[in-house]
């Protein structure tokens, strides 16, 4: 059964009415439960097996987005964040999205690359055709490694042939793996294959292979979210659908022309997706690298978002980049919370888990080209951000509210003044 991912006054209620609400929701046993509400977690032994040098563990906040419909299907999404505005504005742009069909997304299947540098050469090209002649041994060779992926339908797939004539190091030809990884990020995968092709390659080509790893650049792995709003949609007290609509064309036009804005409107869309990655224990920096590199595609930095207007007048909002995740292996099998998380959220394969995260990312950026455009990004994210300085000020319990209130207030959310209105409260108490 598909939980309601719509939850009334989820925001107001104290965190263990949110775990009991979401524990149902999601049919968490009293272990799993327990793994939520209380510290700990990840057992230092585990965790000393997933890294070296341990000494401890580090929490961040988990919190649950809410109103996400995918493709029909109603999502609870949990996310990993330490900044505030971030969960409440994602919950709050699916909310509105979600009264005109919710988000729609699509993926390619799970394809990986491998790299294989070939030095030493003086016929690239031609090295370049004999290993394109001897592909078949080579992808045998490959699939050797992981007889069970191929089990599974994955495995090498295919190979290309890159050729660098003229580098400060001479002629290169670089092939590159295709490997189909499954519902695995796949690094481990394809680099123990490309580790083992290298002496083939050598062979075949008389050069010296030096490095053999997996490409962060996923561009035959993309994960894509579509959604259409009118403006009737986005209309407030404050702002008509249509001066919306026309502030976050304006706003995106701004990203897609000058890579300053590029830099931070990309960043806004990798602050809804890096904590749906990090919850579920998949690698935020692979994310990353791949979605930046993939801004440059063209040939210069630009928005990884597209935003337009449909003939009917509807805002048209995508989100297309490479998604490289996982739900086997790695930290994803490993954390017991990054097993909850694809619990909660409901996901039998990692391109689903793919398309989830896109959708997060769309939400928001919709979020902040709304807001950037129309009444500035602190005024919603000054509320939030004022209880972190309220308790970085020293406010506790009751204090908390009371400070954020006054800060809001006065429009000026600083850390001296929350200690001065402490002060002034503790003087009249």
């Amino acid at each position: 059964m598909t939980p309601d991912s719509r939850i009334p006054n989820f925001r107001t209620l104290e965190p263990a009415q949110r775990l009991e609400h979401i524990a149902s929701a999601a049919q968490l046993t009293a272990q799993e439960r327990k793994l939520l509400g209380e510290p700990g977690a990840l057992p230092l032994s585990t965790a000393n097996g997933m890294i070296e040098n341990v000494v401890g563990t580090f929490e961040l906040p988990y919190a649950i987005a809410s109103n996400f419909q995918i493709n029909g299907k109603d999502r609870l999404v949990p996310m990993v964040v330490e900044e505030p505005s971030v969960v409440a504005a994602a919950s709050y742009m699916a909310k509105l999205v979600r009264e005109v069909g919710g988000f729609q997304t699509s993926s390619t299947g799970p394809l990986m690359r491998a790299q294989v540098q070939v030095m030493n050469i003086s016929d690239p090209y031609g090295a370049r055709l004999a290993i394109l002649q001897h592909k078949q041994e080579i992808i045998e060779i490959a699939n050797s490694r992981d007889r069970i992926l191929v089990g599974l339908g994955g495995g090498c797939q295919d190979i290309e042939v890159h050729v660098f004539p003229d580098t400060p190091r001479g002629a290169m030809v670089v092939a590159h793996l295709i490997v189909d990884v499954r519902d695995a990020m796949g690094a481990n995968t394809v680099n123990t294959m490309a580790e083992a092709v290298a002496g083939h390659i050598e062979q075949i080509t008389g050069g010296r292979v030096r490095l053999r790893i997996l490409s962060n650049l996923a561009d035959l792995r993309l994960a894509r979210a579509r959604v259409q709003l009118p403006a009737s949609i986005l209309h407030s007290k404050d702002y008509s659908g249509q001066d919306v609509i026309e502030g976050i064309m304006d706003a995106y036009a701004f990203a897609a022309i000058d890579p300053y804005r590029a830099a931070t409107h990309n960043k806004g869309i990798m602050n809804g997706i890096d904590p749906v990655i990090v919850a579920t224990g998949n690698d935020w920096r692979a994310v990353e690298a791949g979605a930046h590199a993939y801004a440059c595609r063209q040939g210069r930095y630009t928005s990884l978002s597209t935003w337009e207007i449909a003939r009917n007048g509807d805002l048209v909002g995508t989100l297309e980049m490479p998604m490289p995740v996982g739900l086997v292996g790695g930290a994803t099998k490993t954390h017991p919370l990054a097993q909850l998380s694809l619990k909660i959220m409901n996901v039998s394969s990692a391109q689903e888990l793919a398309e989830i995260a896109v959708a997060v990312g769309l939400a928001q950026n919709m979020a902040a080209l709304r807001a950037l455009s129309t009444e500035g990004i602190q005024r919603g994210h000054m509320a939030l951000h004022a209880r972190n300085i309220a308790m970085a000020a020293g406010a506790k319990g009751a204090e908390v509210d009371w400070v954020v209130q006054e800060m809001v207030k006065a429009k000026d959310v600083r850390v001296d003044l929350a200690m001065q209105l402490l002060q002034s409260r503790s003087g009249k108490s």
